[in-house]
């Protein structure tokens, strides 16, 4: 094992870092939660990512994106991000997807890349929607990333099924899609805050990329919603589950 990764095998185990080394972890979307989960992912030490983001840095991503920054103003996102990861761990398998992926290419990237685990941190509706159909009917495990703008408070995110998740528009959202297509969605694990959103901090936008509002967002919360779904996606790769995140998969 690598002499960067010594701590973490300390506390998870050779055979557990082994795991880690075999698995393939696929992330969608990486502005402010997916950014941070990738990070944490890479240097958890896995051994395969694929991260998928067709959006380029403007100047508003900088108040919550992990590489938003001046000097990444106008690159794409998942290029950006890809030259990071590569720098924490060079011998990582990255597989880099530069594009707004349409609902029909989702099923393709899954056939393609065949990952053990997709992170979700798209914050848009129908994409979302598709991703999680996908990854359901070709039995990949995947984890949903909810709401995080208009919520402020960090100790309510939590990490449940998703049909106990509360106080999230687009949690609600998706949830109504998934019944109105007859698609089972028990069994599927999401990041949620259950904290009631501020209503004052919504804008509407002009539509673009599936995207019709959005609620202003804080710094730290797309980022601990990204540390609490790589911290799930870790400890289940790891089979170093705690008990209630065991009883989520039942």
């Amino acid at each position: 094992m690598s002499k960067w990764l010594e701590r973490t095998e300390l506390i998870l185990g050779p055979e557990e870092m082994n795991r880690l080394k075999s698995a393939h972890v696929l992330i969608v979307g990486l502005g402010g939660i997916g950014s941070f989960a990738a990070e944490f992912i890479a240097r958890a030490g896995v051994g395969t990512m694929t991260i998928v983001d067709g959006d380029t840095f403007d100047i508003t991503n900088k108040n919550r994106q992990l590489t938003a920054l001046d000097s990444t103003i106008g690159k794409n996102k998942a290029v950006v991000l890809g030259e990071r990861i590569k720098d924490i761990n060079p011998d990582i398998h990255l597989n880099i997807v530069e594009e707004f992926v349409l609902p029909a290419r989702v099923w393709e990237l899954l056939d393609q890349y065949k990952p053990n685990y997709v992170m979700d941190c798209i914050d848009s509706v129908t994409p979302k929607l598709e991703w999680i159909i996908a990854c359901k009917s070709r039995k990949i495990k995947v984890i949903t990333h909810l709401g995080a703008g208009g919520k402020i408070d960090p100790a309510r995110v939590h990490v449940a099924k998703l049909p106990d998740s509360y106080n999230c528009k687009l949690g609600a959202h998706i949830k109504k899609r998934l019944k109105k297509k007859n698609v089972g969605f028990e069994k599927i694990k999401c990041v949620y805050s259950s904290e009631l959103q501020l209503k004052d901090s919504l804008k509407m936008t002009d539509g673009n990329n599936y995207k019709r509002s959005f609620y202003g967002t804080v710094s730290y919360m797309p980022a601990l919603f990204g540390l609490m779904g790589a911290a799930e996606v870790i400890r289940y790769l790891t089979k170093k589950e705690t008990r209630e995140s065991k009883a989520l998969d039942k």
